[in-house]
């Protein structure tokens, strides 16, 4: 194979990678679709009728294409010729249809056709969606060209209105773009000013330095006339020569033809003709596919540097695409209990990072202690229990029948333990809030965890093992909490009542003085023990405050911390390789889009050092 063959095979592959895989036109990766845009390719421009699918069959050497009449083509057809070694099979593969050799042409038109129907169904509307075949053969040269719908100017029953429009937007998305060469289709028995082909590649190609004009149908042309002055650049001038092509006559397609038969006698056409006997040698469908390929060798071959810079460009998004969706998983039980653990530990990792201050969502916790607890603390209804009446009420049945001598310490401690039962509510609140947040860290732990998004089924356990596992934490924290605020009520702070006579003497007595008779069952007596209780009740709230951030953090956050997947760990250890493999069982899709990224970096990668090759060889 020669360096031009090389190049141009090189492209061709390159090509087939960006499509075979999904990547052409695809919105996700800026470095695919500028890779595609960077490599040339022939756009096959021309109106109805002109000739273009016999143009495509000549270069081809098949008959392939679907006819008829109006509008054939009705979704743009990706054509890629492959040059094969001379003995190899000869075949067909459709990118709808991978795997499939085919070498019933018969069955490649009309699997186009079903294909165009699939999509526009049985109507003449237009699809943008581009159909891919790819032909390996001996017999062609290696291309990659682009059949579009032919132009129209009017529409015509079962077409909108806008047909003409859109298919020359659809024309007008191809041939705008600078790598495209624009192979230009024109029939000889019409006026070149009139072609619709030529009209078009003027507007997107100005100086002709990407149109190759090509005139079909010259031996359809009225007796006395020929196509000279339109062969020989006389009528419209274009940078590149102009190709004549003799297409197949209907008789010759109605006996099917062989298209190698169709090519000889198309070139003994030109070599016998009075009027073009002298350009024979440049005239004719192998003629034209032979100076395509040796345009495209030129325009390769300046664009290798950038070609190769967005080769290099993609392999490292690739490289990088993989690392994130991560490598393949090892069969044996051994290997894939390690990645467990190991997909295990990101996870702890990460959610540690969340309760320490490396990610947010850690500080929620001191939120709770810092705001919600006291705000709880003071919303206690402690107000309407120490009212002057619920006092009275509870001092007196605690004494029953007999009136109390000195102070009523029934009383009080039927008070004091009713007013610290309130504080069991704010206690398993702080409880409560505290788990609430750690349950929410698990979830974005897990979602933030970037090894777990391609193991569903694992992701499921960890969160099912988490809650749990804070379940567990939250019940012994709740205890732990509660038995703060029981301990207080069972055993009262001695002292805070021994200084209260004390305190009350010199408050009522500063100078020394003789006290008088106090009423212990006056409104004051009742109000001064509702102030005690009240005062004793406050030292408490303070001490609990401080208390059960404390219980809390230790039950809960500090088990979390330590422990939190300590009880999943024991019970990954004793599952069967069976249940292990299950637990990591890849989304079918990740796998797919995993062994789509390999195929590409296996592509991309022989593609640069192929291309390494030829330029040396240069």
């Amino acid at each position: 194979m020669t360096t031009m063959e090389s190049l141009i095979g090189l492209v061709n592959r390159i090509q087939q990678a960006c499509t075979v895989l999904g990547d052409y036109g695809a919105a996700d990766s800026t470095a695919f679709s500028s890779l595609w845009e960077a490599l040339p390719s022939v756009a096959v421009v021309g109106g109805q009728s002109s000739g273009k699918s016999s143009v495509l069959e000549s270069i081809v050497g098949r008959d392939f294409l679907p006819r008829g009449s109006g509008i054939v083509t009705r979704r743009p057809l990706v054509l890629q010729l492959h040059r094969v070694d001379g003995e190899a099979k000869e075949y067909a593969e459709f990118l709808h249809m991978p795997g499939r050799k085919i070498t019933d042409y018969a069955f490649v038109r009309q699997e186009i056709q079903n294909e165009t129907d699939r999509l526009t169904g049985r109507s003449k509307q237009i699809s943008p969606v581009p159909i891919h075949l790819s032909i390996y053969s001996p017999h062609v040269v290696n291309l990659t060209l682009i059949d579009l719908p032919g132009l129209t100017k009017v529409a015509i029953e079962g077409q909108p209105e806008t047909i003409a429009e859109d298919i020359e937007n659809m024309v007008r998305s191809y041939v705008e773009k600078p790598n495209c060469i624009i192979l230009a289709i024109s029939p000889a028995n019409q006026d070149i000013a009139t072609s619709d082909a030529i009209k078009l590649s003027r507007e997107v190609d100005p100086s002709g330095e990407r149109t190759f004009g090509v005139l079909t149908k010259l031996d359809l042309m009225d007796k006395g006339t020929n196509a000279l002055d339109v062969l020989e650049g006389r009528s419209y001038r274009l940078q590149h020569p102009w190709v004549g092509i003799v297409n197949r006559s209907q008789a010759d397609i109605n006996k099917n033809v062989d298209m190698i038969v169709a090519r000889r006698k198309e070139r003994e056409y030109f070599e016998t003709s009075p009027d073009y006997g002298h350009l024979a040698n440049k005239m004719g469908s192998v003629y034209l596919a032979k100076l395509l390929s040796q345009h495209l060798e030129s325009v390769i071959r300046a664009r290798i540097p950038n070609i190769t810079s967005l080769i290099n460009k993609t392999i490292q998004e690739l490289d990088s695409e993989i690392n994130h969706i991560g490598r393949p998983i090892a069969v044996d039980a051994g290997a894939q209990l390690y990645t467990i653990l190991e997909l295990c530990r990101a996870f702890d990792r990460i959610f540690k990072e969340h309760l320490d201050g490396g990610r947010p969502g850690g500080d929620r916790i001191y939120n709770v202690f810092d705001n919600q607890l006291p705000a709880a603390l003071r919303k206690l209804p402690f107000d309407r229990h120490l009212s002057l009446q619920n006092v009275r009420k509870v001092v007196s049945e605690a004494d029953g029948y007999q009136p109390h001598l000195i102070a009523p310490e029934q009383g009080y401690r039927r008070l004091i333990e009713g007013a610290l039962g309130y504080f069991r509510g704010p206690a398993e609140a702080s409880v409560d809030a505290v788990h609430f947040v750690l349950k929410e860290l698990v979830r974005k732990s897990i979602a933030e965890t970037q090894e777990l998004r391609r193991f569903p089924t694992l992701q499921a356990e960890i969160a099912a093992a988490t809650n749990e596992a804070l379940e567990r934490f939250r019940e012994e924290s709740k205890k732990t909490a509660i038995r703060l605020v029981d301990m207080e009520a069972s055993y009262l702070t001695v002292e805070f009542f021994r200084r209260l006579p004390q305190e009350m003497e010199k408050a009522g007595n500063p100078n020394n003085q003789a006290t008088p008779n106090i009423d212990r069952y006056g409104e004051g007596h009742y109000r001064r023990i509702g102030s005690n209780v009240s005062s004793y009740i406050g030292m408490v709230s303070d001490t609990l405050r401080n208390t059960i951030p404390k219980a809390v953090v230790y039950c809960q956050v500090r088990e979390a911390k330590q422990s939190l997947l300590n009880h999943f760990y024991t019970q990954i250890g004793k599952k069967e390789a069976k249940q292990l493999s299950q637990l990591i069982d890849e989304d079918p899709a990740l796998m797919e889009r995993r062994q789509q990224c390999a195929k590409r970096l296996e592509l991309y990668k022989a593609a640069r050092d192929e291309i390494d090759s030829v330029s040396w060889a240069r």
